[in-house]
């Protein structure tokens, strides 16, 4: 199956089948992320950044994976340098960028805004962060950092930790993760829950699912511990925010009977939920996991945007 054009706006655009293949052309993308090896698969071609929501990791492994491949950036990273500050839509702004590029990179402070965009544009829209949404791409990273640690994506315990009402990370991890049959564990304050519509929909899906409320529990039985912080930035009320900071971390107390071959995985930015000890550990898999956003990112842009595969 090809991905040639396509929009990516959510994980479930992306069949097991495709998300295997992804992952399988990214492996092969590493020398190339690390610069040992050159690719000119994206010669001439041109992707437009368009970063309405602060970023570091998504927006910089992005351009990196472009320059790696050979093409070029158009990036806006201040919505308020944009003529949005003027009263211009967001629609009208994406139909304009898809004029000036081959594709579109999206980060959008609301929901839905990826899928808007994706009707609004003549070229392929990948969704970079949509709100409390999706974060396909941050799914394929993450599933690259398991497979490479464990060989396998099945057959995985993995826990959830933290905000999983406003974390678009973990909503679009856990969608994948019932795909491969791992079994998926929430342990989050009783306020951050995974939304009912998101655990309905995975039980739907035949998802191994189940809530652990107590972190010792979760983590002794766990082979992937998914940290998230909680997501300040989405919550309407501070004092709602300020009930529930600081009410998990991660430090070697809490590692010490965990599996041997356990790995600590993060989105990140960090904003005290794992303690620095942790990084010496061989438990500390997200710098790991922030490196291979790079590969997977380029693998992903090389299908949508490289020769159409023959048969496809």
């Amino acid at each position: 199956m090809s991905i040639h054009g396509r929009d990516i706006v959510s994980i479930r655009d992306l069949s097991r089948e495709e998300i295997e293949g992804l992952l399988a052309s990214a492996r092969k993308m590493i020398p190339l992320a690390e610069g040992s090896r050159s690719s000119r698969a994206l010669k001439d071609k041109v992707v437009a950044m368009a970063f309405f929501e602060p970023s570091t990791r998504t927006r910089l492994s992005f351009e990196a994976a472009v320059h790696r491949l050979g093409g070029n950036c158009l990036t806006i990273a201040d919505a308020g340098a944009t003529s949005l500050r003027k009263g211009e839509s967001l629609y009208d702004t994406i139909r304009m960028l898809s004029s000036y590029s081959d594709a579109i990179v999206l980060r959008h402070p609301n929901e839905g805004a990826a899928r808007l965009a994706a009707r609004a544009s003549e070229r392929p829209v990948i969704n970079a962060g949509d709100g409390a949404g999706q974060h396909p791409t941050q799914t394929l990273l993450d599933l690259a950092t398991m497979h490479e640690a464990f060989g396998t994506l099945s057959g995985l315990s993995v826990v959830l930790l933290g905000d999983l009402k406003y974390g678009r990370t973990v909503h679009s991890l856990a969608y994948a993760l019932a795909q491969f049959g791992s079994e998926i564990v929430l342990s989050s304050p009783p306020s951050l829950r995974l939304p009912e519509q998101h655990l309905a929909e995975l039980k739907r899906l035949g998802a191994k699912v189940r809530e652990e409320p107590l972190l010792a529990s979760a983590v002794k039985a766990a082979d992937v511990l998914y940290v998230t912080r909680i997501q300040k930035e989405r919550f309407a009320d501070d004092a709602e925010y300020r009930a529930v900071s600081g009410s998990y971390r991660i430090d070697t107390s809490v590692l010490a009977h965990a599996k041997p071959r356990l790995i600590v995985m993060h989105p990140l930015p960090r904003a005290g939920e794992i303690a620095p000890e942790v990084d010496a550990t061989p438990h500390a898999a997200y710098f790991r996991q922030a490196f291979l956003a790079v590969p997977v990112r380029m693998a992903l842009l090389a299908g949508i945007l490289g020769p159409a595969r023959r048969g496809a």
